[in-house]
């Protein structure tokens, strides 16, 4: 179940990231990042979904610190860029 919600989130990402570029909007890098974060994240929980609990709690929590600390960085990337003159 995990790996076929992994595959159909990479192929989201991907026809996202295709349709943008064919209406020529500029993609900003965070946005990519986090979205490779969030799919990277899916198909790292579906991979070790077979080993024992206390390895997949460790597994899983470092995910979600890693897309956290990501949301973190693009959110203070993006205040520090609205508060410059441009």
């Amino acid at each position: 179940m995990a790996a076929a919600v992994a595959i159909i989130a990479s192929l989201a990402f991907i026809g996202w990231f295709i349709y943008r570029a064919a209406k020529g909007k500029p993609s900003k890098a965070h946005v990519v990042a986090y979205a490779v974060a969030c799919v990277t994240g899916v198909f790292t929980i579906a991979f070790f979904l077979s080993m024992d609990i206390p390895q997949l709690v460790k597994i899983v929590v470092s995910i979600f610190l890693g897309m956290f600390l990501i949301i973190l960085a693009a959110y203070f990337q993006r205040r520090k860029q609205q508060g410059q003159p441009e």
